[in-house]
């Protein structure tokens, strides 16, 4: 058995995959993924799992050199936002290194979805809880 903190066999394998500057999206229930990405669907029911439950153990493995992020997300759910940016604030001084955050469109981020080695849906049912990852170099 993995001794790593993903047990999640598809999330394990594409972790293990990236190489430096690969994506790989964390998203809400609702952001349309696609047909060409791979899905890694974790969605229970409305808010189970949580997308920062999500967020945090893939960062547990995930060494994250840059985020992007939904510009709509500071208004429609400023909450959230100030969650994330905590975390990737400890998560920066966790790994070393600082995380470069970039902030886009929603239309945008969409686009930006073809181009990731997955995204994991996680159950979050609150607007705008969507990050784009991007895979930095432990070295």
């Amino acid at each position: 058995m993995k001794k790593g903190t993903v047990l999640n066999a598809d999330i394990s394998a594409v972790i293990s995959r990236l190489g430096h500057t690969d994506t790989l999206v964390v998203a809400d229930a609702g952001l349309p993924i696609p047909r060409t990405t791979q899905r890694i669907d974790l969605a229970l029911t409305h808010g189970v799992p949580g997308f920062m439950q999500v967020v945090n153990v893939v960062t547990q493995e995930m060494q994250v050199e840059a985020a992007i992020i939904a510009s709509e997300i500071k208004q429609h759910n400023p909450a959230l936002h100030e969650t994330l940016l905590n975390h990737i604030e400890q998560l920066q001084k966790h790994q070393g290194n600082t995380i470069t955050i970039s902030y886009i469109s929603h239309e945008q981020f969409k686009q930006h979805t073809a181009d990731a080695h997955a995204v994991i849906r996680s159950g979050e049912c609150s607007p705008y809880a969507n990050i784009i990852l991007c895979a930095g170099v432990t070295f």
